[in-house]
């Protein structure tokens, strides 16, 4: 039986709305790769000071992909608990703790991700520095916990 020249149209035509719609959707751009969830830290070096008559090295700290993180995970949160006084504490508190998980230092006032170059801890010049440390990054709004990798304490 033939097909009918109305019909050979509509058929055409289906195909050529399958065939347009298959394209874009494969032409479609990729979706965004997320965001990393693992800090990158890294040593940036060591300085001698002086403070309550103790000679002191401090051991600095960035992370290489702090920009990575929303400005709002800094935002000031005085809905949630207080840092000692401070009422206007940081939604995300980061704390530094040596390969072991001792605490070496917290911050609960950073502002925006590049603060996240501020990070360090200190210890009395003749005491031997761990090899390694890392930090946590605690989100109190969301309770979700931003590891970072292990970094050395050498550059």
């Amino acid at each position: 039986m033939p097909i009918r020249s109305t019909t050979r149209v509509s058929l055409l035509s289906l195909v050529s709305i399958f065939v347009l719609l298959t394209s874009q959707v494969a032409s479609a751009p990729a979706k965004p790769k997320p965001k990393p969830k693992v800090p990158l830290l890294y040593f940036t070096g060591a300085e001698s000071f002086d403070q309550d008559g103790k000679h002191l090295i401090r051991y600095r700290y960035d992370v290489s992909n702090k920009y990575h993180y929303r400005p709002e995970l800094f935002a000031a949160a005085p809905n949630l608990p207080p840092c000692g006084t401070n009422t206007n504490a940081s939604r995300t508190w980061v704390d530094l703790y040596d390969q072991n998980g001792k605490l070496l230092n917290s911050f609960c006032a950073f502002t925006w991700p590049g603060d996240l170059n501020q990070l360090w801890f200190a210890l009395e010049e003749d005491l031997i520095p761990p090899s390694w440390v890392y930090i946590e990054m605690n989100d109190r709004q969301t309770n979700t916990k931003y590891k970072s990798i292990l970094a050395a304490t050498v550059l």
